[in-house]
């Protein structure tokens, strides 16, 4: 699900010669797409949407020099992020790996919002919501608890997928997205109490002690490196026996790295680590794949943690 934002340069022949270059880009001419590029870039120097677009044909080309070069014109001209020259700078091995630009995040959700759901079911076979839904209630019959929460938050909500799978599980759900899109289709749904658009971390920073008997996040701590701040803020908002349950991605490796499609991967032991510091007692961590990529599943885990 690449983003593909366009920011006007402000000069409409520098636009047009944009324009030109990416129907070259997806037609396959790479070294004309370029070219038109470098033309358009003479005009305007700092059109953020060309050099990013001449760094991903860079790349495309193997020129990871001239890639890096022009990623690093992008994110210059653009201190935001909003195309995410950061990310690819990251898989480039020019840069550490940090957290996801929040523009870029809500630029890609805000794009996607009203094809989405539609994209996710039937191009990406999601099934994050229903593995999460197995899974908490398979944990709550092994612990003779009933399978009934008074109220829920979904992390990164978008349509209201995870609302949809625990509708009648849930007396009261809250959504929080960075994605005002996304948001204004989950209200559409009428399955949340309450709606928030802000980012995960903030979003859980504004809700009470002990407010939350369930919190999930299907396929939201994709977009997180370093998943310790939003497992704390999640345990302090669960009450006493609240549920915490996700999807993650995740490697053979150790610890987290910045997959091909610009999504986080967690290892399972850096997962295992991270609910033990947040001090969750874990319940489940199996491999489970949340969606396909390519018509082949992602390799991911389902988890499920307790605030005892």
């Amino acid at each position: 699900m690449p983003l593909r934002l366009f920011l006007s340069s402000g000069d409409l022949m520098a636009d047009r010669r944009f324009e030109f270059a990416r129907d070259l880009q997806l037609k396959g001419d790479l070294p004309a797409a370029a070219d038109l590029l470098e033309q358009a870039i003479e005009l305007a120097p700092n059109f953020t949407s060309a050099w990013f677009t001449l760094g991903e044909i860079r790349k495309q080309l193997g020129e990871r020099d001239e890639a890096i070069a022009a990623f690093r014109k992008a994110l210059d001209s653009d201190p935001d992020d909003q195309h995410g020259a950061g990310l690819h700078l990251m898989r480039l091995g020019d840069a550490q790996l940090a957290e996801m630009p929040k523009a870029y995040v809500q630029a890609l959700f805000d794009q996607y919002a009203p094809r989405f759901e539609h994209a996710l079911i039937n191009d990406l076979g999601y099934r994050a919501p229903a593995l999460i839904f197995k899974a908490v209630l398979a944990a709550r019959v092994a612990a003779k608890k009933p399978a009934f929460f008074k109220r829920a938050i979904d992390l990164g909500c978008g349509t209201g997928l995870a609302a949809s799978a625990f509708a009648k599980q849930v007396d009261h759900f809250v959504g929080i997205d960075l994605s005002a899109g996304m948001i204004k289709e989950a209200q559409a749904t009428g399955l949340y109490a309450e709606l928030e658009v802000a980012d995960m971390i903030d979003g859980l920073r504004g809700k009470a002690d002990a407010s939350a008997n369930l919190v999930v996040a299907a396929d939201a701590f994709v977009y997180l490196s370093d998943l310790a701040p939003v497992l704390i803020e999640a345990k302090r908002v669960l009450a006493s026996g609240g549920t915490l349950a996700l999807t993650s991605e995740t490697h053979d490796g150790s610890g987290v790295v910045l997959g091909d499609g610009l999504r986080y991967a967690h290892s399972a032991e850096y997962v295992r680590g991270v609910i033990g510091k947040a001090g969750l007692k874990l319940l489940t961590l199996e491999a489970a794949s949340p969606r396909n990529e390519n018509n082949e599943p992602v390799r991911g885990l389902v988890v499920v943690a307790e605030k005892t």
